[in-house]
């Protein structure tokens, strides 16, 4: 079976179609195949994903993910090869978050997006030999269906994990990446959404966020060295951040407990990071720089300059009399549509073959161009985090982490 990428119709959704018998859902049979789903193994999810599209009146359907680097999209059905993030229909669907429908041999292809909340996950094909608004609804009641399997099963899959995967991956960063969160998160108020490079080879940075009802928490970090102790090191600092906020602790008792449990477990290492803490009803943002580069603050196109700098504080870890006191909290009232920016100092420092940096005001102008040419943070990032390996020519010097988050109130 050829999946065709010619002939690329944009929809949104089909006139209405009376429905008819060929509409006509088993109700009995797709309940059964959603009690199967629960039980159902990662690696029998394409079969299933056709036997689902069956009883919808759909010819089949096939589920890609998308890879860890965002530049392929890899089908779970072994049968069928990647497909290119960049230049393909199936990629035109993960990226814009939409629908779109491509001719094929002997009818069409629906690539749907599969999406977890604010995280892309990868696009579902639906074949279909003719395209209505039932068959547009029931496709994309198949592709929430399946994005919330694959989210479920993922935590513990190792096919899923490796289906995923373009290269081998070292043990540094396979450590590091059991603690990540979802790259990104968010809610109708608030979206955060972060990348890190290189991707097999991540050792010393990293970064968290988490929403707490109302609050978004942030995190990113980046420990010294490039090992497994390195990668240690950021480890123990996000379990001490969750352990602290699960717990109840402010901001300033975050940080502290971070401080505190490397002094204790691994008194020889420290990290620098910034973590933040937005109030996603009022926009009020508290923050914590511990000698690391300063947020940048994104807003009506241009770069708030010093808006978020504040006083340098010791890096997280310091024991003895290095440590301090007290962490000093700094806080800011957001706009709507403010965006804020990490990122660990790897992203200014990259180099070109001549020697030159990348450096800060091209790394902001990416993001400022890209906004405003409407692209989602998350595809912002994808795209800024390639810019960056092709301008190194994928060798990265160090660690490359960034995390971009926005507020966007629903009423404004």
């Amino acid at each position: 079976m050829k999946l065709g990428t010619e002939g690329v119709i944009h929809v949104s959704d089909p006139p209405h179609v009376s429905s008819g018998p060929d509409t006509a859902v088993d109700e009995n049979r797709l309940e059964e195949l959603i009690i199967e789903a629960q039980t159902a193994l990662p690696v029998e999810l394409p079969a299933l994903a056709n036997r689902c599209a069956s009883v919808l009146g759909l010819d089949s359907a096939l589920i890609y993910l998308v890879d860890l680097q965002q530049q392929l999209l890899i089908p779970l059905d072994e049968a069928f090869e990647p497909l290119p993030v960049d230049r393909s229909s199936a990629g035109w669907a993960y990226r814009t978050v939409s629908p779109r429908v491509a001719e094929a041999d002997d009818g069409l292809i629906l690539w749907m997006p599969l999406v977890d909340g604010a995280e892309r996950l990868g696009v579902l094909a639906v074949r279909t030999a003719s395209l209505d608004k039932v068959r547009m609804r029931r496709s994309r009641m198949l592709a929430h269906l399946f994005a919330m399997l694959i989210t479920s099963k993922r935590a513990y899959s190792d096919w899923l994990a490796a289906r995923t995967r373009t290269a081998t991956m070292r043990l540094p960063a396979e450590m590091l990446r059991a603690f990540l969160p979802p790259c990104t998160i968010g809610s109708s108020r608030c979206v955060s959404t972060a990348v890190l490079e290189p991707a097999y080879d991540i050792a010393g940075d990293a970064f968290d966020h988490s929403v707490v009802k109302n609050i978004l928490h942030t995190m990113i970090l980046d420990a010294m060295g490039h090992d497994l102790t390195a990668g240690l090191t950021t480890s123990v600092a996000m379990a001490a951040a969750r352990n602290a906020r699960r717990g109840g602790a402010d901001l300033a008792d975050v940080v502290g407990s971070v401080d505190q449990a490397l002094a204790q477990w691994l008194p020889d290492h420290f990290c620098t990071g910034v973590l933040c803490r937005l109030d996603a009803e009022t926009g009020v943002l508290r923050w914590v720089n511990c000698g690391h580069p300063p947020p940048l603050l994104i807003r009506g196109e241009r770069v708030l300059a010093l808006a978020l700098d504040s006083p340098p504080q010791p890096p997280i870890g310091l024991a003895g009399p290095l440590a301090p006191a007290a962490r000093q909290v700094h806080e800011a009232t957001l706009e709507p549509g403010d965006c804020v920016l990490l990122y660990t100092d790897g992203v200014v420092e990259a180099r070109d073959a001549d020697g030159a940096e990348f450096g800060l005001d091209r790394f902001t102008d990416f993001i400022i161009r890209s906004s405003s040419a409407g692209q989602r943070p998350a595809e912002v990032l994808r795209l800024l985090i390639h810019a960056i390996l092709d301008y190194q020519c994928n060798q990265l010097r160090d660690d490359v982490t960034i995390l971009l988050f926005e507020w966007r109130p629903q009423h404004w």
